[in-house]
């Protein structure tokens, strides 16, 4: 039998593979037709550190956190270059990633928080993609949004 110890990074990259992922965030208590909003990432996950970077539509922005491959929590700082900064929490579930995210400066209950989906890019075709953020999108509008509340990530 293989030690566990030995087993633990293989699972870890499986689990949290660094390269470019793909995805959206919602606005919560948005409307339906605000709808998703695109985000390209290229994250890497090390040694329970995750960082790097990405694009939406409100600008280019940095990404710094950290994973727990044993309980699949993911928390991060997605700060926009030279904005703001927004906190993210979610679970690796499935083929993606999904969680929610607080605007720790927002003005507004209905526009400071609301939910992401993340997956990795080479994990489906952009159709497979497409549909299942479609499909996504009707189970969002059948059922409330549930927050996770949202601690930020330790400093170290």
């Amino acid at each position: 039998m293989l030690n566990p110890a030995l087993e633990a990074p293989h699972a870890s990259e499986d689990l949290f593979p660094s390269g470019p992922w793909r995805g959206f965030y919602v606005y919560s208590g948005a409307s339906a037709s605000s709808g998703r909003h695109r985000m390209d990432l290229e994250l890497r996950f090390e040694g329970g550190r995750v960082d790097g970077g990405g694009v939406d539509d409100l600008g280019a922005f940095r990404i710094t956190g950290h994973y727990d491959a044993e309980t699949l929590e993911v928390t991060w700082s997605k700060r926009y270059v030279g904005a703001h900064e927004v906190l993210y929490r979610g679970f690796r579930e499935g083929k993606g990633i999904w969680g929610t995210w607080i605007f720790p400066g927002g003005r507004t209950p209905n526009f400071g928080t609301g939910g992401f989906r993340i997956w990795p890019a080479g994990l489906a075709t952009d159709e497979e993609a497409t549909a299942a953020a479609a499909e996504s999108a009707q189970e969002d509008r059948e059922q409330e949004l549930v927050l996770v509340p949202l601690r930020k990530p330790a400093q170290k």
